[in-house]
C-alpha cells in the first residue's frame, strides 16, 4: 500500500513551507505528493463544487494555487525519491503539445518521479475566461491524451483528430521510461470509463460527495471491455477513518482499502496540520510502515 499527501500546492505555496513539507513527506515514507490545478477563480461562479457539501470551493478569490507544473518542479529538486502528481490537472485548457513538453521537462528533471493526474473540470466560468468550450470537454481530454502519448513515444510523431492534428514533428526530451503514468480524476462514471480506457490508475478524489467503490468497479468493467487488465489501473482513493484524530483504527481502515483492491491512500495535508515535525513521522511509524513490503 502507497500513502500520498494530497493539496500541496494551495496549503504551502511559499517556497519554505513547500520544501518543508516535500521533506517531511519524503522521510515519513509517503510515496507521492498531489498537487491541484486552477489557473483562474471567477468572481461570481454558480457552477456547483463537487467535493464539498456546501458546493463552492473552498477559500475565497485570493487564496493561492500555484501552478502545479511549476510548484512540483521546485519540489523535485528539493527531493529524491517522493513522486509527484498533478491531482488535477484541467487537461481540456491546456494545450496538448505544449502540456507535453512541460511534463516530460518535469519527469527528466525529476528522474521520472512525474505522474499526470488529469480531470475534465467542472468550473464552466472559468473555461469561459480562457477561451475554451465546456461543451465535449471530456472528448477533448481522450485526444489531448492520446496526442501527448504520440509524441512521448516517437520522433516525427503523427496525429489526425478533431481537436488536434500535426504530422512530422518531434518533441524532446522524451520521459525517462517513454511515457508518463497518466491518472484520470474525476467523481463520475464518464472519468470512471475513460481511466479504465486509458488511464493508468483512477483517482476520484477525497472530497467526491457520492460513494466512490462503485466508480472504482466501473473503471475495472471499462478496463476489462477495452481488453485490458484491470489490475494495471492504479486505484487511488482517500481513507478518512485513517487519518489523525478521527478516533478510529488507521491500520484496520486502511487493511479494509487494501482488501478492496486500492493501491495508494490519498490524505488531506490539512490533517496533519499544525505541527507536520511531529505529525507526518508519527503517521510513518505507525501506518505506513505497517504496509511496507518486508
Amino acid at each position: 500500500m502507497k500513502f500520498a499527501l494530497h493539496f500541496g500546492n494551495n496549503t504551502f505555496p511559499d517556497p519554505a513551507g513547500a520544501v518543508r513539507l516535500a521533506r517531511l513527506a519524503e522521510a515519513a515514507g509517503f510515496d507521492s505528493l498531489f498537487a491541484v490545478d486552477h489557473v483562474v477563480i471567477p468572481d461570481d461562479y454558480q457552477s456547483p463544487y463537487p467535493y464539498a457539501a456546501s458546493r463552492r470551493l473552498p477559500g475565497g478569490r485570493a487564496t493561492a494555487y500555484p501552478d502545479p507544473l511549476i510548484w512540483l518542479a521546485y519540489v523535485a529538486a528539493a527531493t529524491t525519491r517522493l513522486r509527484l502528481m498533478t491531482a488535477v490537472l484541467i487537461l481540456p485548457q491546456r494545450h496538448p503539445l505544449v502540456l507535453a513538453k512541460q511534463a516530460a521537462t518535469l519527469d527528466r528533471l525529476s528522474g521520472g518521479r512525474f505522474e499526470l493526474g488529469i480531470g475534465v473540470g467542472w468550473l464552466r466560468e472559468e473555461f469561459a475566461a480562457l477561451g475554451v468550450p465546456f461543451e465535449r470537454r471530456g472528448r477533448r481530454a481522450d485526444e489531448y491524451v492520446a496526442a501527448m502519448r504520440a509524441l512521448w513515444r516517437e520522433d516525427g510523431a503523427r496525429f489526425a483528430g478533431e481537436f488536434v492534428r500535426f504530422e512530422g514533428v518531434s518533441c524532446n526530451p522524451k520521459p525517462v521510461a517513454g511515457r508518463i503514468p497518466i491518472i484520470v480524476g474525476g467523481h463520475t462514471e464518464a472519468a470512471a470509463r475513460r481511466a479504465g480506457r486509458l488511464g493508468d490508475g483512477f483517482f476520484p478524489s477525497i472530497g467526491a460527495q457520492v460513494d466512490v467503490m462503485p466508480l472504482l468497479e466501473a473503471a475495472r468493467r471499462a478496463a476489462e471491455a477495452a481488453g485490458r487488465d484491470p489490475r494495471a489501473v492504479e486505484m487511488i482513493t482517500g481513507c478518512p477513518d485513517a487519518l489523525p484524530g478521527s478516533g478510529k483504527d488507521p491500520l484496520a481502515a486502511v487493511e479494509e482499502r487494501r482488501r478492496r483492491g486500492i493501491g495508494r491512500i490519498a490524505l488531506p495535508v490539512g490533517a496533519f496540520l499544525p505541527d507536520l515535525e511531529e505529525s507526518l513521522p508519527r503517521f510513518g511509524e505507525r501506518v505506513i510502515r505497517h504496509f511496507a513490503p518486508p
